[in-house]
């Protein structure tokens, strides 16, 4: 090249010379200058023969030496990597568009940045040449370089133009063949790229390279032996990464030969593009393990597969399916077929997903749908499948196993095969007993005599019977419910029920609600007799027995049933051992009594009867002719309980006391005072009568007017009008004709605001309101009674009350009722109302201490049954959970699990697992959450918090794709859940993340 230049320069300078004879030395100067930068320049001294051919440029004599250090000057930016040297090399060819370089700058600095790898420049300044004016000698090379820069620059078409022109070329020919079948290996031509590559597999610097792709092609055209063969040959030869990818070749070619055994070694040496697998890569290592009968390494890799959506995916979780079938893990395999289900890339693959997904929903329950559904869903859809007599029959059990009956229910209706209606039957009744539990005693009867009607089984006939008739109990509804009982005695076989044992029992509760005492003693003994009961209801059974006995007047009996009912002493004895006392004294042993009264007084320093027993002992005293004991009894009574409703009538006995034995003064003291601090009582009108009396005795009629005018409640000219009125209402009352006794009670009222019976007409005004389920009307008359000195109506209205502030959620009106109540309560059964529903109230103002407290005080009481023992300890548990105190609230939750049903057994298993979880017991965890799924999948929010906890308790045992797929059927199956779906997706998200690591099919959120 240098010569070249040489002689070119020595023409030009010689032709020069013989045609201007007169040259200055200043234009040889110029000549010599130039020959220099030209030498800078052959010698890759760019910089400097840059520099001297600017200079040279500024002073050209002539335009072919300008042009030509223009030229030179572009040359040397290029080969500098000047930024403006792409400028230089366009302002050159503007400047001078007749230089005979302008195809040779463009060729020139084209050859340049292909020899420096810059190949998207090269090709810029290819695309400007005239491949005609490219001399020929040179264009074999500029086709090739061409070619092959666009080659790189993805213009495959022009390449193989290029490329195609010099396949005969001896320098550029095998160069062409490699990158045109290279291209077409690229492309997916196998067949063209095999052909181009066998012409040039003979040559050493090609043979390493196309043992990779030759193998790779043939596993691609299905020539797995020849790919095998290939790729083992050249792993000896090969870096890490090219041993990855053969590996993948050689694995592959094994599994396609059905070979596993051999390809599993081979999958496992491949290390992912990028270091990560993707679905493909992990389904094709699990099967191979699946048929090696490895079920455990099936699961660890097909698990790895998440949020697929093709057919790989569905052949994976199908077998996914399978391996946990045969490692009886049902739950796991539960999902795995599920999700297999649910695609359509191969139909077949589908039905028998569909199948076992349905199948194994019956064995352990469904937490996505109920198993009613599920088995529907399949006979729907594959109506002709040679499974659907076994699927039916699965269907009409699983109505019962599923425990699912609101669900079930409304799959059965309308059904009318005989098998359905045997099952509509059965559901029926469990969905009463669930409504039952639940007090919704309405729909439980209307449902218990659905399951009467169908008739189809015996023995639920019989328990729906029974069934109903308690709820008809529960509702006062005692004729119905003693006609129930009676027709559940008449049923067949009833001797093996669990309700035959209780029949007696209820019989005499029924009979004595109806004031039947002689029938009810007569079911009470014979309970007894019979009993195999637990020893707190056959003491209730003695209790009751006594009762009917002393209401007979049956004193004898009444003393013997007290006694068994002491001696058993499974509830307080309190109440048995007054009741004996008193039956003494019917009797005539009124000494007997008396002892056993005083005996009660000291024993008994808490009972709700001391009270009693004071007022009956100074009574006793009375008889007996014992005045000081019996007004020192009166005394202490009205001393330790001033707010009892014995307090007016010891006052009254002791008024009548003096007035008997003439000591009129200090009878009028005592009847004043019951007149005066107990208004609106039978006391009260009693007292201010007798003493009208004494005071006529006494002559003294101006002081007694005076006195009664102080007493706004005694109008004394209309007595005998306020009497007359109120009987006529009380007589509607006692005949239970109810719109007629409101009436009646609204006008005596209306007339007499402040008459002597006020207080009794609002307490049965509001009882009859409430009776026709009209609280806002009982509710004014319930407090007209509360806001009174405490009577005998006293403690019944702060019930009701306080029930009507609750049923509308008014926790602050309820409180200080439900607070009285529990200290003014004669009755243990209106305590512990109290103290649960305080519970319960301060629960709802988020005083979570206070409930607290009365839940365990609640608990303290041995006269609870299981429901409110279990709302006390949800109470707790829930409290707990609030403050923080998880230890406490494991506790809590665990006595209710015990003892709960219904909703509050679906909260306690879901917290029993998020223990489990949290100590790191995983798969106790699970199982837990599966007997929630199986039990209690009506309850929706615990079924989806549960399904949270078993997703992250199967990311902690390593399985993936049991967790993403939990969380995802969550997100979609459960969307009026707000907060658990945010749960699920955050942790969805985080795993995802993480797994996005190393499996390239997964998508993350960005």
């Amino acid at each position: 090249m240098a010569s070249k230049q040489i002689l070119i320069v020595w023409c030009f300078f010689m032709l020069n010379f013989f045609g201007e004879a007169q040259q200055s030395a200043t234009y040889t100067n110029d000549l010599v200058d130039y020959q220099k930068a030209l030498t800078l320049y052959n010698n890759k001294q760019y910089q400097a023969a840059q520099s001297r051919f600017e200079t040279l440029k500024e002073d050209a004599p002539a335009e072919t030496l300008e042009s030509d250090c223009a030229y030179y000057i572009a040359n040397c930016a290029v080969r500098l990597n000047q930024p403006n040297a792409d400028q230089l090399i366009e302002e050159f060819v503007e400047e001078y568009p007749t230089s005979t370089k302008r195809n040779s700058a463009f060729l020139d600095v084209a050859n340049y940045y292909f020899s420096n790898g810059k190949y998207a420049y090269a090709r810029k300044w290819y695309d400007k040449v005239d491949e005609n004016s490219v001399a020929r000698s040179e264009r074999d090379k500029f086709n090739f370089n061409y070619g092959y820069s666009l080659y790189e620059t993805k213009d495959e078409a022009g390449a193989q133009k290029h490329l195609n022109r010099v396949l005969t070329s001896k320098e550029y020919g095998s160069q062409a063949k490699y990158y045109i079948g290279f291209m077409a290996y690229e492309g997916d031509d196998y067949d063209t790229a095999n052909t181009y590559f066998d012409q040039v597999s003979d040559q050493e610097k090609y043979k390493e390279k196309l043992s990779y792709y030759q193998a790779d092609l043939n596993f691609k055209l299905g020539k797995f032996e020849e790919a095998i063969k290939l790729a083992k040959a050249q792993l000896p030869k090969s870096n890490a990464q090219e041993t990855s990818e053969l590996s993948k070749i050689i694995g592959e070619s094994y599994f396609n030969l059905e070979n596993y055994n051999e390809a599993i070694p081979y999958l496992k040496a491949y290390k992912g593009k990028k270091g990560k697998w993707n679905n493909t890569d992990y389904y094709q290592l699990g099967y191979a393990y699946y048929k090696q009968n490895d079920f455990e390494k099936a699961v660890s890799e097909f698990n790895k597969i998440i949020g697929g959506d093709n057919s790989v995916a569905q052949n994976a979780y199908y077998h996914l399916g399978e391996s946990y079938i045969n490692l009886d893990k049902k739950q796991e395999a539960l999902n795995a077929f599920r999700n297999a289900s649910q695609m359509d890339f191969d139909l077949k693959i589908q039905e028998d997903a569909w199948l076992n997904y349905a199948k194994i929903s019956y064995e352990i329950g469904n937490p996505y749908q109920s198993v009613p559904q599920v088995l529907t869903s399949y006979l729907e859809k594959y109506s002709k499948s040679s499974y659907q007599n076994e699927v039916e029959t699965l269907l009409i059990d699983s109505y019962i196993t599923s425990k699912n009956y609101k669900e079930a229910l409304k799959l059965l209706d309308g059904k009318s095969s005989f098998e359905n209606r045997v099952a509509y039957q059965k559901v029926a009744f469990y969905r009463g007993v669930e409504l039952y539990n639940e007090n919704a005693y309405q729909e439980a009867r209307d449902l218990f005599e659905k399951s009467i009607k169908e008739g189809k089984t015996p023995r639920f006939t019989a328990k729906a019977i029974f069934w109903n008739a308690e709820t008809d109990y529960i509702l006062s509804d005692f004729d119905e419910a003693l006609i129930g009982y009676k027709q559940f005695l008449q049923q067949s076989e009833i001797s093996k029920l669990e309700e035959y044992s209780n029949i007696h029992y209820n019989l005499g509760y029924t009979y004595f609600k109806l004031k039947n005492y002689g029938k009810a003693t007569e079911h009470f003994k014979t309970f007894i007799d019979q009993s195999k009961a637990g020893k707190l209801r056959l003491n209730d059974a003695y209790l009751r027995l006594g009762d009917g006995y002393f209401v007979s007047s049956n004193y004898d009996d009444a003393i013997a049933a007290y006694k068994k009912a002491i001696a058993l002493g499974e509830v307080e004895t309190d109440y048995p051992t007054f009741q004996k006392a008193m039956s003494y004294g019917y009797i005539g042993q009124g000494d007997t009594k008396m002892k056993e009264l005083n005996a009660f007084i000291n024993n008994f320093p808490k009972s709700a009867l001391r009270d009693d027993a004071m007022y009956e002992l100074a009574n006793s005293y009375v008889k007996s002719n014992q005045s000081e004991k019996a007004m020192a009894m009166y005394d202490q009574l009205a001393s330790e309980y001033n707010t009892s409703i014995f307090v007016p009538k010891a006052l009254l006995r002791q008024g009548l006391a003096y007035y008997s034995k003439n000591d009129n003064e200090r009878a009028l003291t005592k009847f004043k005072k019951v007149a005066g601090d107990f208004p609106n009582t039978e006391e009260a009108s009693q007292a201010v009568a007798t003493a009208r009396l004494i005071y006529i005795d006494l002559g003294r009629v101006d002081d007694y007017a005076t006195w009664v005018r102080t007493l706004d409640y005694m109008e004394v000219t209309d007595v005998e009008l306020d009497n007359t009125a109120y009987l006529a209402a009380e007589k509607q009352y006692l005949e239970t004709n109810t719109d007629a006794a409101i009436k009646q009670f609204n006008k005596y009222l209306a007339t007499f605001p402040n008459g002597i019976h006020a207080l009794k007409s609002h307490f049965y005004l509001a009882e009859l309101y409430a009776k026709k389920q009209l609280p806002e009307n009982a509710k004014p008359h319930y407090e007209f009674v509360v806001d009174k000195q405490k009577g005998e109506f006293t403690e019944q209205s702060l019930v009701k009350l306080s029930e009507i502030y609750l049923n509308n959620s008014d926790w602050e009106a309820s409180i200080p009722l439900l607070k009285r109540l529990e200290v003014e309560a004669d009755y243990p059964q209106n305590k512990v109302y109290a103290q649960s529903n305080l519970m319960n109230a301060y629960y709802q103002k988020q005083n979570y201490k206070e409930a607290e407290r009365y839940a365990e005080k609640t608990l303290q009481n041995s006269k609870i049954d299981k429901k409110v023992e279990s709302d006390a300890h949800i109470i707790i548990a829930r409290s707990a959970i609030k403050t923080g105190d998880e230890s406490k609230a494991k506790e809590a939750y665990a006595k209710v699990q015990k003892i709960a049903t219904g909703s509050l057994a679906a909260e306690a298993l879901y917290y029993d697992a998020y223990f489990k979880n949290q100590a790191g017991q995983y798969e106790p965890s699970n199982t837990v959450v599966q007997k929630l799924a199986k039990d209690y999948s009506s309850y929706k929010l615990f079924s989806a918090k549960g399904l949270v906890i078993m997703a992250k308790n199967f990311y902690a045992l390593n399985d993936a794709f049991q967790a993403t797929y939990i969380l995802e059927s969550v997100i979609s199956n459960f969307p009026d859940f707000i907060d658990v779906v945010e749960e699920a997706q955050q942790e969805l998200n985080t795993i995802k993340a993480e797994e996005a690591k190393t499996n390239a099919s997964i998508q993350t959120e960005d």
